[in-house]
């Protein structure tokens, strides 16, 4: 089964129906909180096209959430942590 069926719906159960994309310092970030029960586990994919190659890393972190809209700030909020923190270096 393909990645992106995974993330958005289409064999993880627990993935959340709706995704959200923002754009940061050139990477792609699309917010694919997890629903784990009453709460969403931080996940996010972080994507940047280099040299017509389209590089993607999948964060998943231990952090939960309550409620999807703030499962979604946090997906950001993290991605861009990454992001700040690692560069390109998170495609290695």
């Amino acid at each position: 089964m393909s990645l992106l069926r995974k993330l958005f719906g289409g064999g993880n159960k627990g993935a959340a129906s709706e995704a959200s994309t923002e754009i940061y310092e050139g990477f792609r970030i699309t917010a694919t909180p997890v629903a784990e029960g009453n709460t969403y586990r931080v996940s996010a994919l972080i994507e940047k096209d280099v040299d017509g190659e389209t590089l993607s890393h999948q964060l998943i972190r231990a952090d939960t959430v309550q409620g999807l809209e703030e499962a979604q700030k946090a997906c950001f909020r993290k991605a861009k942590q990454v992001i700040d923190e690692q560069g390109e270096r998170i495609f290695r």
